[in-house]
């Protein structure tokens, strides 16, 4: 298997691209990529799986998906494969699925928790074996990441903040008080990004940034707990950059298993954006 990746670039102190600038970047870097993972390997491509939409609902767009999906395209069609196309939140789930081996259970829940997106889906297997994704829950404002980037941001970090915000967390002995928001499935986050920036100035950067973590990892594990109730599951799998957190997913798991729920976490490379779960979705619809 090749995986090759490559971050998008983001200027010092800006928090985000807009989607031009994101589908620039990923025309310029999908034909490198691409030469890079199947140049002189010999390989005969089965099917060629994409991230073609953002989510599994009707009228689900994006711009940026066009660079991949126009990409997908002409290779199939070059080399007379089949074209499986499936949504972002798809492919984490494959990707998820593959490296968090052992979740077999007809129904689960899964926090899909990014910069772009926080998202908690109730997941069902069908009958012919595939999965269906129905939205439950999830963020009503700020997403995990763009709540991590803001803060990191503002303390001089490069964006995305989260790798960095973690290793200064790491160092921190206690952690600064922030205002947590869970109604049923739905959590916000905009009141505790709110009052984080209005500590910027007044406390320890490693003390909010533990408290940064632990508003994010206290609200998953609330907002879970009450999807669990109310969608009687007993499986949890956690995808997205931000879910690859060590303390969120720590803090998660120890308060899920309180409810003697078991919580599922792919490899750290396998939770932020890979391709591996176009490839496990392809093969799996080819093969059947």
């Amino acid at each position: 298997m090749e995986d090759v990746r490559r971050v998008l670039t983001v200027k010092q102190g800006k928090c985000g691209l807009k989607q031009s600038e994101m589908v620039f970047q990923h025309t310029r870097n999908l034909p490198e990529l691409l030469e890079t993972a199947l140049r002189d390997k010999g390989y005969r491509l089965l099917g060629v799986g994409v991230s073609a939409f953002p989510r599994s609902v009707k009228g689900s767009y994006m711009p940026v998906f066009l660079a991949g999906l126009g990409i997908a395209r002409a290779l199939a069609v070059a080399t007379g494969s089949k074209l499986y196309m499936l949504s972002h939140q798809e492919n984490h789930l494959g990707a998820g699925l593959f490296s968090a081996k052992g979740l077999s259970a007809e129904k689960f829940l899964m926090l899909h928790a990014s910069g772009g997106t926080t998202d908690l889906l109730f997941v069902r297997t069908e009958n012919n074996g595939e999965y269906s994704l129905a939205q439950v829950g999830g963020s009503i404002d700020l997403h995990a990441g763009q709540f991590i980037d803001r803060i990191g941001v503002a303390l001089g970090l490069k964006f995305p903040a989260g790798p960095e915000l973690e290793k200064i967390a790491e160092r921190a002995e206690e952690k600064i008080d922030l205002p947590i928001s869970v109604t049923g499935t739905n959590i916000s986050l905009s009141g505790p990004a709110t009052a984080a920036m209005r500590k910027l100035q007044s406390c320890d950067v490693g003390t909010l940034a533990l408290g940064t973590e632990y508003v994010l990892a206290e609200s998953f594990a609330r907002m879970l707990a009450n999807g669990i109730d109310e969608y009687k599951v007993a499986d949890v799998l956690l995808v997205g950059g931000v879910s690859a957190n060590n303390f969120i997913r720590r803090h998660v798991i120890t308060k899920l298993a309180e409810k003697n729920v078991h919580c599922w976490v792919p490899e750290v490379r396998f939770s932020s954006d890979n391709a591996v779960g176009c490839a496990t979705f392809a093969r799996y619809m080819g093969e059947g």
